[in-house]
């Protein structure tokens, strides 16, 4: 299973971010530049590979019905990561998220495998921070030891979230349609109102922003190079 296979290269890199983080702290700048490079490679992913496959799905009732209930399920997520407190809540908010990106990723292949393929790049970035910056949080709280093994634990739940999307290839179109619009509005959400936000909270430059475009048009010229 092709989505199963890729989905393991984002779970090795929260993997490695997680020892990453425990070996050496990254600067607010690197962080930074990693964001802004990973929010372009996953908003060109989206617009290229998932976007066309949702316009010419056809049914724009099942476009309507999933991409409502994508924003939902974020902000929902997002409201619920703002009143949890704690490590429990830290870790269950950051593993829901995993499975999320790992439920998107599932989806992306049933639009094909080149999607897929340039969206499994893209969570690779997106994770790798989000490992990091968990990683170091945990470390605050445990032993070095404890924080990248829980760190690593929820690792596992980007391929279970990709296996959870396998059954819905099975699916009438006009509800791989609906299913593939929830994704899109997921990964759009962790553009707008993640990686970006988080980005600019920290010291900035053209140089940094210019990031953003550098994976953009990383992600168009490796489309180009697999057509």
């Amino acid at each position: 299973m092709a989505a199963l296979k890729f989905s393991l290269i984002p779970m090795f890199a929260i993997m490695i971010g997680a020892f990453l983080a425990a070996w050496r702290t990254p600067g607010e700048k690197q962080v930074a530049v990693v964001q802004h490079l990973a929010a372009g490679v996953v908003f060109a992913a989206a617009a290229t590979e998932i976007l066309p496959q949702v316009m010419h799905g056809g049914s724009p009732m099942a476009t309507v019905i999933g991409g409502a209930l994508g924003v939902a399920v974020m902000l929902g997520l997002k409201s619920a990561e703002s009143r949890w407190q704690g490590p429990v809540a830290l870790l269950a908010a950051i593993g829901l998220d995993l499975a999320i990106d790992g439920l998107v990723l599932g989806l992306a292949f049933i639009a094909g495998e080149r999607a897929g393929i340039l969206l499994a790049v893209a969570l690779t970035l997106e994770v790798l921070f989000l490992a990091l910056t968990l990683t170091i949080d945990l470390a605050g709280r445990y032993p070095k030891a404890k924080a990248i093994g829980l760190t690593c634990a929820l690792a596992l739940l980007v391929p279970m979230g990709a296996l959870i999307a396998q059954p819905v290839a099975l699916l009438p179109p006009v509800w791989i349609t609906g299913f593939l619009s929830f994704g899109l509005m997921a990964l759009l959400y962790l553009v707008t109102e993640e990686l970006l936000v988080e980005a600019h909270e920290k010291p900035d430059s053209p140089l940094i922003s210019a990031m953003f475009f550098v994976g953009f048009l990383a992600i168009l010229l490796l489309e180009e190079i697999m057509a």
